[in-house]
């Protein structure tokens, strides 16, 4: 049966349906999407980035800091199109009856859930019941409900309750992918290497213009703009932004914007410290000497990783901080480059989150969100040819399996303060931290993620 956005088999099992599915011949009306590809929203991304987009934080006067500098620094930094990839493929069950409705499976968004499926059958929200199942992975991908939807139109079809399962391949093919981005930094510097002025640029599509329209406001909304700032005292700031739709349908991804901004902050700060020929961690401590928290964590995590002796044979030390939801966070890493192949082998985590109710429940997001990060750091991209995904499975979309995961070394700072997030951060802070581990022990600065040194 075809259905508003694809095409079903319903059958008494999956492996049935499946088997079906592979015999049905699909003749496509591809639209003007058949004529995307990675290369033209490359191209699409760097035009855009040349307007002078929505300042979103300003201090100081960073044009008149950047004529008179000693030294002026300006580098592009870009990241991909991201899969969810949850372990647990799209999946809902529904059972849509003459006077009611029940809507049984993972969502994130049941309101959203309710409320579609009212207006798609024409029936009052009261009509209908959801039950929420534990999520099998949700990483924001199933705040959309395309998939639920899908079971709702299929249910009422056949007049009987239906359990709608994707393929990996349809999962990883028709994903809402973390938005891709090209952002520019620039940099005005004193005769010590000193930032005097920062500025970032950045150009991304927006999830929230699709989702939640009236939160963007004169060309700015608050997701896409997240960690912009940097937590430097940098007397000169400016943070602007380009919303720009590349045709390819994005979603809210772990850390939703952080990922972005925090690779270009930290890369960016890490390459000023290399210019000016000082230690990274001694030239965030400078430029954070009126952050007690931030110093604090970067003391321990420091610390900790046995920075400012040497590593291992074969491995070299990065550092990365940054604060997402009101969560004060420190990384090292401790990384092989080997034979061009980027192997993470150890990682230190001093996370000041505030109050914890759970400690143990941190630490087990504090390790997932480095592993969810790194499957992103060394290996995640969504590439796109004549309008098609090109990935489809974990073969060619990979993630960190169990003997590349590294030792994660983790000290959760115990405090009064409000309790911030940990679920998402981190998985934003792991890219620039391998990143800049890669520089230190190969004198090669990556710029675009995946991270690859060949």
């Amino acid at each position: 049966m075809q259905i508003s956005d694809g095409v079903a088999v319903v059958a008494d099992t999956y492996w049935h349906a499946r088997k079906a599915l592979d015999t049905v011949t699909i003749k496509w009306d591809e639209g003007p999407g058949a004529r995307l590809s990675s290369t033209s929203i490359a191209a699409g991304l760097k035009t855009a980035a040349a307007k002078p987009g929505s300042v979103f934080h300003k201090a100081g006067d960073v044009d008149a800091a950047m004529r008179s500098a000693a030294q002026k620094v300006e580098i592009v930094y870009e990241l991909p199109f991201l899969s969810h990839s949850p372990m647990e493929p799209m999946n809902y069950t529904a059972d849509v009856k003459p006077d009611s409705v029940l809507l049984y499976g993972p969502c994130q968004f049941p309101q959203l859930a309710v409320g579609l499926t009212a207006a798609t059958l024409g029936v009052k929200p009261e009509q209908v019941t959801i039950r929420t199942t534990f999520l099998g992975g949700g990483f924001g991908r199933r705040i959309d409900v395309d998939y639920v939807l899908q079971a709702v139109q299929i249910s009422k079809a056949v007049g009987a309750p239906v359990k709608l399962v994707w393929s990996r391949e349809d999962d990883v093919r028709h994903d809402f992918y973390r938005p891709i981005s090209r952002t520019t930094m620039a940099a005005a510097l004193d005769a010590q290497g000193m930032p005097t002025a920062i500025s970032l640029h950045l150009t991304s599509p927006s999830v929230t213009a699709r989702l939640f329209p009236a939160f963007v406001k004169d060309g700015v909304e608050p997701f896409v703009t997240e960690a912009a700032v940097v937590p430097y005292a940098i007397p000169n700031q400016r943070a602007s932004v380009v919303i720009h739709d590349t045709g390819l349908r994005v979603g809210y991804w772990r850390s939703v914007s952080h990922a972005l901004n925090v690779f270009s902050n930290e890369s960016f700060i890490d390459e000023l410290a290399a210019q000016a020929k000082k230690d990274p961690v001694e030239y965030r401590r400078v430029l954070l000497a009126k952050e007690p928290r931030f110093l604090n964590v970067l003391k321990i995590a420091s610390e900790k990783s046995g920075w400012g002796t040497p590593a291992p044979a074969g491995r070299s030390r990065g550092v990365a901080v940054m604060e997402g939801y009101g969560s004060y966070l420190a990384m090292v890493s401790e990384v092989s480059t080997a034979g061009n192949e980027i192997k993470v082998h150890k990682v230190t985590v001093a996370a000041d989150l505030g109050s914890m109710v759970n400690p143990n429940i941190v630490r087990q997001q504090v390790e997932s969100s480095v592993i969810f990060g790194l499957s992103a750091a060394l290996f995640g991209e969504i590439t796109l040819k004549d309008g098609r995904i090109e990935q489809s499975n974990f073969h060619d979309y990979r993630v960190v399996r169990m003997n590349q995961s590294p030792v994660i070394d983790i000290t959760l700072v115990a405090n009064g303060e409000k309790a911030g997030g940990i679920g998402e951060p981190l998985t934003a802070l792991i890219t620039p931290c391998v990143a800049n581990a890669v520089y230190a022990g190969t004198g090669k600065r990556l710029r675009s993620v995946p991270l690859r040194l060949a």
